[in-house]
């Protein structure tokens, strides 16, 4: 998806934020139970934000038209370099309503669990703020 990875590149989190479904489910590589919701969501893609260093975009899969996208992407977080894909599906308004990410090494998986669990308490804050984007 076009949007997302220039929002995701420009560093826009409102941008981003504004293309997530309100019941968007969100699917962490480092946790196991799924995040409901945009504003956590949101909050989440905020902190991932803040810990990955050197994130970039390597290509992008699937039918440019589809409701189904993959980005393959690099990143490092403290001194672990690491790899994973961000999945996409659309809802019917053209919102992403899931999003799953898997990265690899474990090492690396680890190193990000410990950054993220870092910027929990930040995390639950930033998701019960209103952030919702405007209509208009």
């Amino acid at each position: 998806m076009r949007a997302f990875r220039a929002a995701v590149e420009a560093h826009d989190m409102d941008a981003v934020e504004a293309l997530l479904a309100e019941d968007v489910v969100f699917t962490s590589p480092v946790v196991f139970k799924p995040y409901r919701g945009r504003a956590v969501t949101a909050a989440i893609l905020r902190a991932v934000e803040r810990v990955f260093e050197n994130f970039r975009y390597e290509r992008a899969i699937g039918d440019p038209d589809g409701r189904d996208h993959a980005l393959v992407f690099t990143a490092r977080v403290g001194d672990r370099e690491l790899g994973g894909c961000d999945f996409l599906h659309l809802d019917e308004d053209g919102r992403i309503d899931e999003l799953t990410v898997m990265v690899r090494p474990l090492s690396g998986a680890q190193a990000l669990q410990a950054a993220m669990a870092a910027q929990f308490d930040r995390v639950t804050e930033e998701a019960r703020e209103d952030r919702t984007p405007s209509a208009g």
